[in-house]
């Protein structure tokens, strides 16, 4: 049996600060201890934009008001099922910021996310939407923590020397 995932994540901006999450309080969290957006797991019938505004209501206690769909980020693991991500980025919300169960939530200036814990792969995503790059499809593949592959709309951007 074959075994993917769909998954959304949001990076909800604040002038020059970005709400990130620290992975800490999940058992068995393929994201333990690293900084990442907020958003999770589709549920059956749910659309990208149904998922992102759920997750971050579940998440943040924050109704998004204004948000883009930016790309697709496909990662493949040795460890994990292939999961097919749909970021988008906010910056528009009702509502306070609560405490999440499955970590701390910290606003972090922008230019600080690549100083934190996070994936490999998440650098290029990240420089995506610093640059207002248009929509793209982004291919991830790691070996355990290690990204080895990396393609950007179809083109090798990284890859693992032989």
């Amino acid at each position: 049996m074959i075994f993917m995932i769909n998954t959304t994540l949001c990076y909800i901006r604040r002038g020059g600060e970005c709400l990130m999450l620290h992975r800490i309080k999940k058992k068995h969290d393929l994201n333990q201890d690293k900084w990442i957006g907020v958003g999770g797991k589709f549920q059956d019938k749910e659309s990208p934009e149904d998922c992102l505004l759920r997750e971050v209501l579940e998440e943040t206690g924050l109704t998004l008001t204004a948000y883009q769909y930016r790309g697709i980020v496909t990662f493949v693991s040795d460890q994990w099922p292939t999961e097919y991500m749909h970021l988008f980025t906010a910056d528009g919300w009702a509502g306070q910021v609560q405490e999440c169960s499955e970590g701390v939530l910290e606003w972090l200036p922008w230019e600080r996310l690549l100083e934190i814990p996070h994936w490999e792969g998440d650098a290029i995503f990240l420089d995506l939407i610093a640059r207002d790059a248009p929509f793209f499809s982004l291919k991830l593949c790691y070996r355990g923590d290690t990204l080895v592959f990396a393609a950007l709309n179809g083109k090798t951007i990284k890859e693992e020397a032989t």
